[in-house]
């Protein structure tokens, strides 16, 4: 019996903050996955090598987590005063499906990158030494993203001295600004705070009735206190990601929070949205050490966050959710603002499992509602390997 050969499309795998993924320019990949739907999905999905029920994507570019299951494509923008188009993927690893309803923030930092070396930016726009300012379409959640990339010779400067807890080397710096954030999720109206308000009794069958500050910013996420669920804030993963019995917990939280914000009308649709809303836990600052064996101080940080994605605590912090924690970090009133004080700010420093990172934005109050016009935080990336990735043809 004899099988088709395989199919080779164009592709770059990158890092990008703490996250990295396969980057495609739309205009590579096969005619039938230009369009989104089920051929789109089932490619990238066997590009990553999922669904697989052994959990390694063994078969696959994935690494078998949420942060390395994950897939870009960019083109050049239809919109008004805007450079690229950014659609993200999160591909599930175990079940077959793609999951297009929010941001990875991590790897907005690789998209000015991708975009200025795969030839998606007008050249006039680059300079040969400097800063190139990469105006971001993110198709997901209909936002602009500004990244701030070096540039050295014409070309995009990707070694440096920037560090980021989580990655082990360091890299140059790009700066990103998440235009005004509150993102637009269907059912929750476009509203920073879905519910109305900034602490909400949050209802969770099994678990009890939590009090939570439900916020759409960079990503949905649904904040708790630490201790309210047993926790201190200083957990690694380990703690969570071995424990069967806190994951359920946890989902269920993440499930019964959706519902709530609007995101999902019946409560056995949150099993098919696994990378929103993010469920996420807060205390105040205390010293613990992180995975890397370095000690974070109680002064090093405002306050500590673990946030869980597609089902486990992750290893560092997903970048829309840092946006999300700084957000709501300026607001004064929600869960996050008080762990950290309860004092008004621009700016938060936050301790995570991997170490700290510092996310800045600015809110104010206009017509009754909070708005946040932008968050700021910098990461790094870089281009581990470019060339094709392989697929069979019966994709």
């Amino acid at each position: 019996m004899s099988f088709k050969p395989q199919i080779k499309v164009p592709a770059t795998y990158m890092r990008g903050g703490t996250s990295k993924g396969v980057f495609f320019r739309l205009q590579d990949l096969p005619d039938a996955a230009q369009q989104p739907g089920a051929a789109r999905d089932a490619l990238l999905l066997r590009v990553i090598g999922s669904p697989d029920p052994y959990g390694k994507q063994i078969d696959g570019m994935g690494g078998a987590t949420s942060s390395t299951s994950k897939t870009v494509i960019i083109s050049t923008s239809t919109q008004p005063g805007h450079d690229v188009d950014y659609l993200f993927g999160q591909v599930s690893i175990d079940q077959a499906f793609v999951d297009w309803s929010g941001n990875c923030g991590n790897l907005s930092a690789a998209v000015g990158p991708f975009a200025i070396s795969n030839g998606l930016i007008d050249p006039s726009r680059l300079p040969k030494d400097g800063i190139a300012t990469i105006r971001i379409w993110q198709a997901n959640i209909q936002k602009t993203i500004s990244a701030h990339v070096p540039m050295t010779n014409g070309a995009v400067q990707e070694t440096g001295d920037f560090e980021l807890d989580g990655v082990t080397f360091p890299a140059a710096e790009v700066q990103l600004e998440f235009m005004d954030p509150a993102a637009e999720e269907d059912g929750a109206g476009g509203a920073m705070f879905p519910t109305g308000q900034l602490i909400d009794d949050l209802e969770v069958p099994g678990v009890g009735t939590l009090k939570a500050t439900m916020i759409n910013a960079g990503i949905p996420t649904i904040f708790v206190n630490a201790e309210a669920i047993g926790y201190t804030g200083t957990e690694l993963q380990e703690a969570i990601n071995s424990d069967p019995k806190a994951l359920a917990m946890f989902e269920t939280i993440r499930a019964y929070g959706a519902l709530r914000m609007g995101l999902i009308k019946d409560i056995s649709e949150a099993a098919k949205r696994q990378h929103t809303p993010k469920v996420a836990f807060v205390a105040a600052p205390k010293e613990y050490v992180s995975s890397s064996g370095k000690v974070v101080h109680t002064s090093d940080v405002d306050l500590l966050v673990r946030a869980l994605s597609m089902g486990k605590l992750h290893h560092a912090m997903m970048g829309t959710a840092a946006v999300a924690i700084g957000t709501a970090a300026a607001i004064p009133g929600t869960l996050v603002n008080l762990a950290a004080g309860g004092d008004a700010r621009t700016a938060v420093r936050f301790g995570h499992p991997s170490g700290t990172l510092r996310v800045g934005a600015e809110a104010a109050q206009e017509g009754g509602e909070w708005c946040v016009k932008k968050a700021i935080m910098s990461r790094s990336a870089r281009v581990l390997m470019e060339g094709w990735v392989r697929v069979p043809a019966t994709v």
